[in-house]
Order: structure tokens, then sequence, then C-alpha cells
């Protein structure tokens, strides 16, 4: 997906409340890519599964998402990565 915009294009439109403000939606809701979105609920139910199925349990949604971390990235590890 594209937005139409460099990197720098849309740090130089997106203000600092902006951002802070998207930071705290994805927090809530998860990721805008709906790729991820799927991901996460496809992970969600194989965690039920596996768990319930298990005699220790223990897994976590995270265990199922290869495209994912439980740490949420920050601003300047997504730029170092886009670079």
């Amino acid at each position: 997906m594209t937005f139409g915009c460099s990197i720098s294009e849309a740090q130089a439109r997106l203000s600092y409340p902006e951002f802070r403000q998207w930071q705290k939606y994805r927090a809530k809701r998860g990721s805008l890519n709906w790729g991820m979105r799927i991901e996460r609920g496809a992970a969600m139910l194989a965690t039920l599964y596996a768990n319930s199925k298990s005699q220790k349990g223990g897994f976590k949604i995270y265990d199922f998402m290869p495209h994912d971390s439980e740490q949420p990235m920050t601003l300047e590890q997504a730029m170092e990565s886009w670079a």
C-alpha cells in the first residue's frame, strides 16, 4: 500500500500530536495493514486452539504471528528500517 508521498514528505505533513493520536489508535485497535489484521485473527484462533489442546498451555498470540512482536517499534527504529 502506498500513500503517495515519501517518508520525508509524510514527516513534514504529520504533526507530532497527530502522530501520537495514530500511535494510541494502533495500540488500541492494532495494525492498519489488512494482512496484519488477518494474521492477528488467525493467530488468536491458533492460540486458543493450542492452549486448549496443550497440558501446559502458556502459548501467546505472538507465538503464531511471525510478522509482529510484543514490543512495538519506536519511530526511530521504523525510520531506520525504512532507510
